[in-house]
């Protein structure tokens, strides 16, 4: 029998941890997926927006995978660490696929970032998301009447969103309590989603940004102007060569563009050819605004400066211009590249591949991709480690890794203490008039899945 260790829970593992029991070439695997939180689904639990429930729903086809008999969920484990360094996890499994994802977000390197008020998007969305790592208090949401969200992805569309969005729309999520309750109280009359380079450019999806302009009192505005400054905005056949996302987006902001709208409660703002360069701030060190430097198409696909500069009030100051894998102690890393050495997933040391040890999702080839790049890349290692299979299975091991995660001090939160989890949490929506609603500490969840007693 093989046995094998998947860290991480979010698609990327839950896909190797699939590929692995459904294969036929290697009979009898069996497959740990560990995790170091108590719940499981990661990005798909912790990242998707809780007005995105279709995308959310996914969690039921990871959780057909995980209930398979064959694989079993231990979550509440930390790698990497004293109780349980990788070297340690090599010797309980004949092997270690790390699904550890991309945690780190990426600083705008701008004067300013250390002002009350700037934060990035990634710890926003953990924050009304219900992640245990966040702080609820970090997001003073009161006196907050405009908001700036630097990026042009989904992610910013996705925060952008979430702020615009009322009561009445967010009730109906799994959003803890807390974050909905700042959500529904804040201020925030106006929203500017801003990019450095063209409308062409941004690396939303069309449904995502189409959604900004249907929300319930809000309108959605572009200006024509930046609008105009794309090559190819008003050139038809240089618009025909683009991708059709692009092709879709352009023809959605020329829908919003226009004589700036005034009267709705709430604005969303695209802007466009706007470059950062500083955060503005008062004298109690709270951001006041940003200021960008207007930019302009270079004609080789980039943008150049133009010397011209705008300040955008704001009391609130979200940075989405992507995220960077962490080092796991013990791995080998490449700090430019943010990802662990591999050669078709197999973890390289100092060249060489090392055995027993592999990687997908982000940690392998970087924060790219939908959920769905997910599945080539797990068969990929999957491919990789049962062409290694062979000779990892003839080394021994010393019995059930349970039992030395259990001696090392863990406490590990398996299946049916995830199911007391989601039990909780129906019951705690149940209790403020909503559906399932999010648990959003550590010591909430591991009272529900029973594992804060010894």
């Amino acid at each position: 029998m093989l046995r094998v260790a998947v860290v991480g829970s979010g698609p990327s593992g839950v896909y190797a941890a699939q590929t692995l029991v459904q294969q036929r070439e290697v009979p009898g695997v069996r497959v740990d997926v560990l995790d170091r939180l108590p719940a499981p689904y990661g990005l798909v639990r912790y990242g998707v927006a809780p007005d995105h429930e279709k995308i959310k729903s996914l969690q039921g086809s990871l959780r057909t995978v995980l209930e398979d008999e064959r694989i079993r969920f231990l979550g509440n484990v930390e790698v990497g660490g004293t109780p349980l360094p990788t070297g340690r996890l090599l010797e309980l499994y004949h092997a270690v696929v790390y699904c550890v994802g991309a945690a780190r977000d990426r600083m705008l390197g701008i004067p300013g970032e250390e002002l009350t008020g700037v934060h990035s998007a990634t710890a926003f969305v953990s924050w009304y998301s219900g992640h245990p790592d966040a702080a609820a208090e970090a997001f003073g949401l009161p006196g907050v009447d405009a908001a700036v969200v630097v990026g042009a992805g989904n992610v910013a569309v996705d925060v952008t969103r979430i702020l615009a969005r009322g009561r009445a729309e967010l009730e109906p999520t799994d959003m803890p309590q807390p974050a909905l309750g700042a959500l529904a109280e804040s201020g925030v009359r106006g929203v500017a989603m801003v990019a450095r380079r063209g409308p062409s450019q941004g690396r939303f999806t069309t449904k995502e940004l189409r959604e900004l302009g249907t929300l319930p009192g809000v309108d959605a505005w572009a200006d024509p102007a930046e609008l105009a400054l794309d090559p190819v905005y008003d050139d038809p056949a240089a618009a025909a060569a683009l991708p059709a996302v692009a092709r879709r987006n352009l023809e959605v902001l020329r829908g919003w563009a226009g004589e700036a709208p005034g009267g709705g409660p709430r604005r969303i703002a695209l802007r466009f050819y706007l470059r950062p360069v500083e955060i503005l701030g008062g004298p109690d060190g709270r951001v006041t605004g940003m200021r960008f430097e207007r930019t302009a198409p270079d004609g080789r696909g980039g943008v150049t400066g133009t010397g011209v500069h705008e300040d955008i009030e704001a009391q609130l100051v979200l940075r989405s211009v992507g995220y960077k894998g962490v080092p796991l102690a013990g791995l080998p890393f490449d700090a430019a590249r943010g990802t662990v050495p591999h050669a078709a997933g197999r973890v390289l040391r100092a060249g060489r591949a090392s055995v027993g040890e592999y990687v997908a999702g982000w940690i392998k080839r970087g924060p790219t991709g939908v959920i769905g790049t997910n599945r080539p890349c797990a068969k990929e290692t999957v491919s990789s480690l049962l062409q290694d299979a062979g000779a990892l299975a003839r080394r021994d091991l010393p019995g059930d890794p349970l039992d030395a995660l259990r001696t090392a001090g863990l406490r590990p939160v398996e299946w049916p203490g995830w199911l007391a989890i989601e039990a909780a949490e129906a019951d705690l929506g149940r209790s403020l008039g909503r559906r399932s609603v999010k648990i959003p500490d550590w010591t909430g969840l591991l009272a529900a899945a029973g594992s804060d007693r010894a």
